[in-house]
């Protein structure tokens, strides 16, 4: 039983997570050759106040 975890920061639509867990599931039958049902993606979001990338606090820089 095939699981992909997936850490981001928060902000995402529930429309993206959902393409975005379509797709991974999509790889993962293609590529480990197991039926979809069987795959399970976890998204594990953090508040921007708790991630930090170059000693900058996700939540001080720029929106993109």
């Amino acid at each position: 039983m095939p699981e992909i975890m997936v850490f981001a920061a928060e902000g995402r639509t529930v429309e993206q997570k959902r393409g975005l867990v379509k797709d991974l599931t999509e790889a993962m039958v293609k590529n480990f050759g197991v039926p979809a049902e069987v795959v399970t993606v976890q998204i594990v979001e953090a508040p921007k106040t708790d991630k930090a990338k170059g000693g900058v606090m996700f939540s001080d820089m720029p929106a993109r």
